[in-house]
C-alpha cells in the first residue's frame, strides 16, 4: 500500500536531505578535523602555537592517506595546519575552501616546527570523534565533534565551557534541540520519492550539476590512479567498448579519482562522504541522460538513489568497516532500476541483489584506491538492476537475504555496524604498523 505523506512530513524528509547533502571539498574526515581546528581556533582568538588532535579509530584510518585539497600532500598535518591558518568554521566542509600557497607554505612551517601532534582516543564507542585542543600565550580552547562530521558536542576557552551537547543541549542558554530524522523504510522512501511534487525535490538537481562536474574536470587531468582516465580513454574503449555501463563505471571512477587525490573541487556528499555522494549520483545521471529520461524522472531517481543511502546509512551509522560504496552503489541501483522502468518491487529486489554480492567489502581508509572500490559498487549497481528488471532475485534461503527488504538491509548493518567491529581494529592495526 503507498504511504500518503502529509505536508509537514514531506517537509521533515527534505530537511533530513538538506542535512545530509552537503558540499564538501576533499575528504570529509581530514576536512571534519580542519573544521574542528577552525572551531578551536576562533575560540582561542590567536594563531596556535601548538595543536593536538585525539581521533577516533575511524577517523584517524580514513586521514592517513588521501590527498588534501590545494596542497598536493596528504594526511592529517597539513589539514590541521590550514584548519588553524586559513579555516572559517562557517564553511563547515569546505572549510579549507580559502587555502592558497602561501597557507600552505606556512602550514608546512608549523610541521616541521613540530607544533601539531596527532593521537588515538582511548576507551571511546563513538566512531566519529574529534578532539581538538589548541594553546597559544598560555590559553588553551578545546573543540570536539562527535557524531556526525559537523555536529559540535563542545568547545570550551579556558576553564569556561562556550557550549556543550554533552551537558544535554536544554541546558544551554539558546541552544535549539537537535532535530529528529524521520523513520523511514525502503517503501516510504520510494514512495516519497515518486509521489512528493516536483518542485519540492528539485533542489537535488545541485548535486548533478557538482558531481557530474567533478567528474568532468577529472577527466581533464591525471588524478590518483586515473582510474576514470583510462577507462575512458581510447585504448580501453577497444577492450571493453563505450558501452552505457562502461561510461557509468569510468564517470564514476574519475569524479572519485579527483576527490580522492586532493583536488580543490567541490563534491555533493550523503552522510558525510563524498564517495557516497558521487555514487549516489554519477551512475544514476549517466544513466538518465544516455537513455534521454525526462528531467522528473531525472530528479526522482536521484532522491530515490539519495534517500536510499541516508536510509541504510541510518542504521549503520556514519563510520563502520564496510566500505561506504556498498551503500552508495545500492542507491544508485535502486535510481538505475527505476529508470529501466522498475516499480517498487523491481527496486526491492535490486536492493537484495546489491546486499547479496557486496556486503563484507572492507574500508581501509580513505585513499586513491577508494576509486577502485567505487568501480566495483557501480559495476554492481548495474547488474543488480538488469536481474531486478529480468525477475532474477537472490532468495531468502541464500546467505544473508530476508524475504522482507527492511529486514535484509539490517542484516547489512548489523554485519557492518557491529559483526566487523574486530575487522577495523585489524584494518588499523595493519595501515599503522606499516
Amino acid at each position: 500500500m503507498n504511504y500518503q505523506f502529509t505536508a509537514e512530513e514531506r517537509k521533515e524528509i527534505i530537511a533530513l536531505m538538506n542535512r545530509e547533502i552537503i558540499p564538501a571539498i576533499g575528504c570529509t574526515e581530514p576536512i571534519a578535523v580542519a573544521l574542528c581546528v577552525a572551531k578551536a581556533t576562533e575560540t582561542l582568538g590567536a594563531r596556535p602555537e601548538h595543536i593536538e588532535a585525539r581521533l577516533s579509530a575511524n577517523v584517524l584510518k580514513n586521514a592517513m592517506g588521501v590527498g588534501i585539497p590545494g596542497t598536493g600532500m596528504t594526511g592529517l598535518p597539513i589539514a590541521m595546519a590550514l584548519g588553524a591558518l586559513v579555516g572559517k568554521s562557517e564553511y563547515e566542509l569546505e572549510v579549507l575552501k580559502d587555502a592558497d600557497a602561501e597557507a600552505v607554505k606556512e602550514g608546512c612551517k608549523l610541521i616541521d616546527e613540530k607544533r601539531i601532534s596527532v593521537s588515538l582516543k582511548e576507551n571511546i564507542e563513538e566512531k566519529l570523534y574529534i578532539e581538538i585542543e589548541v594553546e597559544a600565550a598560555g590559553n588553551r580552547a578545546v573543540a570536539i565533534i562527535s557524531g556526525g562530521h559537523t555536529r559540535f558536542v563542545h568547545v570550551a576557552y579556558n576553564d569556561e565551557v562556550r557550549f556543550s551537547l554533552e551537558a544535554g543541549a536544554s541546558e544551554q542558554a539558546g541552544a535549539v534541540a537537535e532535530p529528529k530524522d524521520p523513520v523511514l523504510s525502503l517503501r516510504k522512501v520510494w514512495d516519497f520519492a515518486m509521489t512528493a511534487p516536483l518542485d519540492e525535490l528539485s533542489f537535488i538537481l545541485e548535486a548533478k550539476r557538482l558531481n557530474m562536474n567533478a567528474a568532468y574536470e577529472s577527466l581533464k587531468g591525471s588524478y590518483g590512479h586515473a582510474i576514470g582516465r583510462m577507462m575512458r580513454s581510447e585504448s580501453e574503449r577497444n577492450i571493453m567498448g563505450d558501452t552505457l555501463h562502461c561510461q557509468i563505471v569510468g564517470m564514476t571512477t574519475a569524479a572519485c579519482d579527483a576527490r580522492m587525490a586532493g583536488a580543490m573541487i567541490p563534491v555533493m556528499s550523503n552522510s558525510g562522504s563524498g564517495n557516497q555522494g558521487l555514487t549516489s549520483t554519477v551512475p544514476v545521471v549517466v544513466y538518465a541522460e544516455q537513455t534521454k529520461a525526462s528531467e522528473e524522472q531525472m530528479i526522482r531517481s536521484l532522491i530515490l538513489s539519495h534517500l536510499t543511502v541516508i536510509y541504510i546509512k541510518q542504521s549503520l551509522g556514519r563510520l563502520s568497516a564496510l566500505c561506504g560504496c556498498v551503500v552508495a552503489a545500492t542507491g544508485s541501483s535502486c535510481g538505475i532500476t527505476y529508470l529501466m522502468g522498475g516499480g517498487y518491487e523491481e527496486v526491492s529486489v535490486a536492493v537484495k541483489n546489491m546486499i547479496a554480492n557486496l556486503t563484507g567489502m572492507i574500508c581501509d581508509g580513505a585513499k586513491p584506491s577508494c576509486a577502485m572500490k567505487c568501480a566495483s559498487g557501480v559495476s554492481t549497481a548495474v547488474v543488480s538492476a538488469l536481474m531486478a528488471m529480468s525477475g532474477r532475485c537472490v532468495k531468502s534461503v541464500e546467505g544473508i537475504i530476508d524475504d522482507d527488504v527492511d529486514k535484509s538491509i539490517l542484516n547489512l548493518t548489523d554485519i557492518g555496524r557491529d559483526a566487523m567491529t574486530h575487522t577495523d581494529a585489524m584494518i588499523l592495526k595493519i595501515m599503522t604498523s606499516k
